[in-house]
């Protein structure tokens, strides 16, 4: 009985993958770029970047940003209360360059969360009104990141969104990071082009000013650690005004976490807001997560047992194969790229972390900002 039981759960799991894979990741790999995209649009367009404590990233991030081939952009940089020299550096630099605007906070008021404040700041400064965000931790991959998230801005769309990777490092946590961020972009990104927008990642985001302002914002959702990039679109965005923007000069690369407990309270944070979704993007994730967790432990059991190795050769198999021919050429089309032996080692790895990483701390209260 329990073999039979843990059995069908092997066969279910594998079933529900199969079909995530076949008819949403696949969209991701079988994208064409419309004649639309290729036209270089010239709307004007803010920059906005929220710093804390941000000094040495800032002096890395500016000058790629000023060598952008774009013929009308600005920069907003919001110092958010910093100690480490940021304000006299940004002020140093606001009278070198003509693109840059300086927002300072001093302090903070008690019914909004920090960055969101921050961001707020920044947005209403904003003279143009496409506003493309990013973070202080982050840089462009190419000097057309602003060229082809302002390309996505065709009638009607309200909200583009972006892929950002984290910067190649040695280590196990680091192809980790990199596989987690890449599973998660290969999710958001394959929903959007199917109509089903539910995310997108605040290091690499534009919408409307006048649409942020038109939807007030990030009510509802004031105080809440997080979610200022993934439950806006989750909120606001529908099948007609989200659109996609990849590639590698789309791409922003991010500077990742070098130890697991600046990663854990990382993911502490993201998975947090998780939780406020829609119920049908709650469902529809909880799905595809449970069904890659119960795979690989049925998987794992049912070898221990040494029970129909048919049957799961052929599962392993398939599964493989669907990551090569999904995940391989999916981060190549994000402008990213993965070997198919690192993708099937981090496959595994990621359903551990995720069971005793990620759950745990969907349930944490205690999250902050930088």
């Amino acid at each position: 009985m329990v073999f039979k039981t843990i059995f069908y759960i092997f066969l279910g799991s594998t079933t529900v993958q199969f079909l995530f894979w076949l008819f949403r990741f696949s969209r991701l790999v079988f994208m064409k770029e419309k004649g639309s995209q290729k036209t270089n649009r010239q709307e004007p367009v803010s920059v906005v970047v929220c710093s804390r404590n941000e000094l040495q990233n800032l002096q890395k991030l500016l000058p790629r940003l000023y060598e952008q081939e774009y013929p009308d952009f600005e920069i907003i940089v919001i110092n958010d209360r910093s100690g480490d020299g940021t304000y006299d550096f940004l002020r140093e630099e606001e009278q070198k360059s003509n693109l840059l605007e300086v927002v300072n906070i001093e302090s903070t008021p008690d019914h909004i969360q920090e960055k969101k404040y921050a961001l707020m700041l920044g947005i209403k400064k904003a003279k143009n009104d496409i506003v493309l965000l990013t973070d202080a931790d982050c840089y462009p991959n190419t000097n057309r990141w602003i060229q082809t998230m302002a390309n996505g801005f065709e009638e009607n769309i309200k909200i583009v969104l972006g892929f950002s990777q984290y910067e190649r490092k040695k280590g196990l946590l680091n192809k980790l990071i990199r596989f987690e961020t890449l599973y998660t972009a290969i999710q958001y990104v394959s929903a959007a082009l199917g109509k089903s927008p539910y995310m997108g990642v605040g290091r690499n985001l534009a919408y409307r000013k006048s649409f942020f302002l038109e939807k007030n914002g990030f009510s509802g959702y004031e105080k809440v650690v997080g979610g200022d990039d993934d439950l806006f679109v989750n909120k606001n965005s529908n099948k007609n005004n989200t659109k996609v923007a990849v590639g590698k000069d789309g791409l922003v690369v991010s500077y990742p976490k070098t130890k697991w407990r600046e990663f854990y309270r990382q993911k502490k944070r993201h998975l947090s807001v998780g939780k406020l979704y829609k119920v049908g993007n709650k469902t529809s994730l909880g799905i595809l997560s449970l069904s890659h967790v119960l795979f690989w432990f049925s998987f794992i059991t049912l070898a221990v047992m040494s029970r129909e190795p048919i049957w799961l050769l052929w599962g392993l198999l398939i599964r493989a194969f669907f990551l090569l021919v999904t995940f391989v050429p999916a981060s190549k089309k994000l402008g990213d790229s993965i070997s198919f032996w690192n993708l099937v080692i981090l496959d595994i790895i990621y359903v551990f972390y995720y069971s005793f990483t990620g759950i745990p701390a969907l349930f944490s209260k205690k999250v902050k900002w930088n």
